[in-house]
């Protein structure tokens, strides 16, 4: 999970594709250039012979600096293994958004305050 979630915010599209089981894979990926992606918390994982799973909090900017808005996407992923690896089959997503005010800590896990960060 974590190789995925650096290669959507590296923007490897040829990676992402790769990982992502035939059957499920899109046809376009739609990556957005506006999207930064900050922070991923595993909060839990497990596995039962050929199938696994892992839930996950990404928290991501979008929008200019000084203007952005924030927001959490949190998911309930499944993976498989597929030609002996580990790929994406899907996953079960919400996003909600985030509202950071300047003295509270940043989202980006900095443990700075958010004036001091990434505002």
């Amino acid at each position: 999970m974590r190789s995925r979630f650096a290669a959507f915010a590296l923007g490897l599209e040829d990676y992402l594709r790769h990982s992502w089981h035939p059957d499920s894979r899109p046809a376009q990926l739609g990556g957005d250039d506006d999207t930064r992606w900050k922070r991923l918390e595993i909060l839990d994982s497990g596995e039962t012979g050929d199938q696994g799973w892992v839930q996950f909090r990404a928290t991501f900017a979008e929008g200019p600096p000084g203007r952005q808005r924030w927001g959490v996407l949190e998911e309930r992923s499944r993976f498989v293994r597929h030609q002996g690896r580990w790929v994406y089959l899907d996953g079960e997503a919400r996003v909600s958004r985030l509202k950071p005010g300047r003295n509270d800590p940043c989202p980006c896990g900095s443990a700075r305050k958010f004036k001091q960060c990434c505002a």
